[in-house]
């Protein structure tokens, strides 16, 4: 066996070194045989999924963060030959939210898996928006879910925590906007907190967003939450993000859908897998057994 892992240096708190030298016996081990690239810039190892020769190798794996694995998938999909490999992840990033619906967030978990060769297909979201195609594997987050993101990003150096201290902020700020959202065609044209569509249970680190999804149903799961939620229900529904019971609350509407369109009174950035990438408005498909990832 073969394969060729993209390192991430800066996913997480800087931790990727560590986690390789803990690692790298198990495919020693094993037999197996790594080529080694690390990153050297955003978007390094989207360019590499999109561009490597993969004829020598029998996986493509990551080890980093939703960002990463992120970028991997976009480039393996967009590929003019048309060429896929398994890809693997090794949990190197702060989130690492697929991860967790596999049950594979212990580094040394997820090289057994890879080793073993165990493969299962799951879905990928592909949003068109403004003439552009990007996939997303784990959520696509719209208004507060966004802001969040963002204020997240300057708060790095908080590690995992940011995303609590993030939502703090947020939720007092409270931002609302209106929009158009179109779902199996019906269409509501409202005032909303958030949108966020999940194609994995579990955002960020161990929050059960979308509690009844499932990575390879063809379906993605739709959270909508209405813009006369107040600062108090919101500070109240946050806990209940790590259990997934805020589904049940009387301000929040969940859709399982094969596709749906977004369209804000004005364009808005995007929260995609945790990279703050994209405008709305937007237009997303489920692809279903898109991609194959070591599991």
């Amino acid at each position: 066996m073969k394969f060729v892992l993209v390192v991430n240096p800066h996913s997480g708190k800087n931790q990727s070194a560590e986690i390789l030298g803990m690692v790298k016996p198990v495919f020693d081990s094993s037999g197996a045989r790594l080529s080694i690239i690390v990153t050297a810039f955003p978007g390094h190892a989207r360019e590499l999924a999109a561009r490597l020769e993969l004829d020598d190798y029998d996986g493509f794996l990551v080890l980093g963060g939703d960002g990463t694995f992120h970028e991997v998938v976009n480039g393996m999909l967009e590929r003019h030959d048309g060429r896929t490999l398994p890809i693997g992840l090794i949990p190197g990033g702060s989130g690492n939210s697929l991860l967790h619906d596999l049950g594979l967030v212990n580094p040394m978990s997820a090289a057994k898996a890879i080793v073993a060769r165990h493969t299962r297909f799951i879905d990928t979201a592909q949003i068109e928006m403004n003439h552009i195609v990007r996939y997303s594997i784990n959520l696509i987050g719209w208004g507060l879910v966004t802001d969040v993101g963002k204020r997240a990003e300057l708060l790095r150096w908080l590690g995992p925590r940011r995303y609590t201290v993030s939502s703090i902020i947020e939720i007092l700020l409270r931002k609302t906007r209106r929009a158009t959202l179109v779902v199996d065609d019906k269409t509501f044209v409202n005032d909303f907190t958030f949108v966020v569509a999940c194609n994995s249970i579990h955002i960020g680190k161990g929050m059960k967003m979308a509690p009844y999804a499932e990575l390879d149903d063809g379906l993605i799961d739709l959270l909508v939450v209405d813009a006369n939620i107040t600062r108090q229900r919101l500070f109240s529904v946050l806990p209940k993000l790590f259990d997934g019971t805020h589904v049940d609350e009387p301000e929040v509407t969940y859709h399982q859908v094969s596709n749906f369109s977004l369209l804000p009174e004005t364009d808005d950035i995007l929260n995609i897998d945790g990279e703050m990438v994209g405008t709305t408005p937007i237009n997303v498909r489920m692809l279903k057994h898109a991609i194959e990832i070591f599991a």
